[in-house]
């Protein structure tokens, strides 16, 4: 008999002994019995659903300090694991010895190369830590054009240690999640950089007074580039993805040429410029900038309703710029090809909010010649993807910004005209 049937005939029974509320409390018990055989049928007939692995699992509040020390010392314990299952220097060196034994005639130049099967031998000599290495879809990325089809061991190698490289990067980097979610929030990365100095060669000159300022000039360039949305925290896999980390580990080299250090973010000779310059601007000594302070950046030449509109949109303190929103600017404005840039600048030159520029917003600015220059696919507003798109937009952020950029761009035909005639000059002296 259905359950509904045995429950309507159970309720239609004469019950004049009994009142509403027995009678309720009566057909809540009735209907929980009922309710609950029929769902632990389904339960039953659906057993694969107890297949399925758990996908969640909830952080441990602040006042659950136990779980929160739990939870800490599994993710070390984790990180540790992960750490032994990489290569170390003797592994390597082993790894290296393997390969040159088993490479194959002939050499082209001076590289040595391996075939398919010697690279399997190779695969199979040295060890479990290797085998991830060792498998079809690794020596196919990296066959070229050898008429052999063989691989180049050092390339090979070289891939190896990056792999190796990567993983570590990331063990070190989840070191100081301390969320363990995959990114790092701003004090987490500071910590992060400010115990990486000691083993960075190149800084070793940085007075330790200057360690904050160090570490928040190179915090500001992750945070600037890879958080878009200013939400506070990066993804560790977009720290390893870009480029950034990279350039901090190349102070690792005792020999970095001056050119490379006057070109790195992160050099000390690069940290002491920009925060030498904003201590130039800064002429009350306040440790903060003024708009009229700010007005001598660079060439000085910036317009006045540029830097209006830099003080209404960036974070200030009573009207003045502290350092960290100063680099954010600087940033921009000396990387002004990158999208994080031009969407900085955009925010600045969209006066109305809307998400374009119009004819209106740039008059603001200059005048309608910008829009032949950006050709945007609505004659009447220019959007952050045409500007992109254009790949004019450094040339146009930086008439519409600064003085001096406008002149030389009005000028242009008359530069280049003249810079002709001295070439003309100097040729027949």
């Amino acid at each position: 008999m259905d359950w509904r049937e045995m429950l309507r005939r159970r309720l239609a029974a004469p019950h004049s002994r009994k009142s509403e509320k027995e009678l309720k409390d009566e057909e809540m018990d009735l209907f929980t019995k009922y309710y609950t055989e029929w769902k632990g049928g389904r339960k039953n007939a659906n057993a694969f659903y107890k297949s399925i692995p758990r996908f969640y699992y909830r952080l441990p509040a602040e006042d659950e300090v136990l779980l929160q020390k739990l939870r800490e010392e599994s993710r070390a314990v984790f990180l540790q694991r992960k750490s032994r299952e990489l290569l170390d220097n003797e592994e390597l060196q082993n790894l290296w010895f393997l390969l040159d034994k088993h490479q194959t005639p002939p050499m082209i130049g001076e590289e040595a190369m391996i075939n398919y099967e010697n690279f399997l031998k190779v695969g199979e000599k040295a060890g479990p830590k290797c085998k991830q290495f060792f498998m079809a879809k690794v020596f196919a990325k990296l066959i070229h054009t050898d008429p052999y089809g063989r691989i180049s061991i050092m390339q090979f190698f070289n891939y190896v240690m990056r792999k190796v490289w990567l993983h570590q990067t990331r063990i070190g980097l989840s070191l100081y999640d301390v969320a363990g979610q995959g990114y790092l929030r701003e004090s987490d990365l500071e910590n992060y950089i400010l115990e990486l100095i000691p083993t960075l060669p190149q800084l070793d000159g940085l007075e330790k007074s200057f360690y904050s300022f160090y570490v928040c000039t190179a915090v500001r360039k992750f945070f600037f580039f890879l958080d878009p949305l200013r939400t506070g925290k990066i993804k560790i896999q977009d720290i390893l993805a870009c480029s950034f980390l990279d350039d901090l580990l190349e102070l690792r080299d005792e020999e970095l040429s001056k050119e490379s250090q006057e070109t790195n973010w992160f050099s000390a000779p690069s940290a002491l410029r920009v925060y030498g310059q904003y201590l130039n601007l800064d002429k009350d000594h306040n440790g903060m900038l003024s708009k009229e302070e700010l007005s001598r950046y660079g060439t000085a030449t910036m317009t006045n309703v540029f830097l209006d509109r830099v003080f209404q949109e960036c974070l200030t303190y009573d009207g003045e710029m502290d350092y960290k929103t100063y680099l954010d600017f600087v940033l921009a404005l000396e990387n002004r090809k990158e999208p994080a840039a031009l969407q900085y600048i955009f925010k600045l030159l969209d006066i109305e909010n809307r998400g374009y520029l119009n004819v209106f917003s740039l008059n603001y600015f200059f005048r309608d010649e910008i829009f032949d220059m950006v050709k945007p696919k609505d004659p009447l507003k220019i959007s952050l993807q045409d500007l992109i798109n254009s790949n004019q937009g450094d040339t146009v952020t930086t008439i519409l910004i600064d003085l001096n950029g406008f002149w030389t761009y009005e000028n242009r035909e008359a530069l280049v005209a003249n810079d002709n005639e001295n070439t003309a000059d100097l040729e027949d002296t």
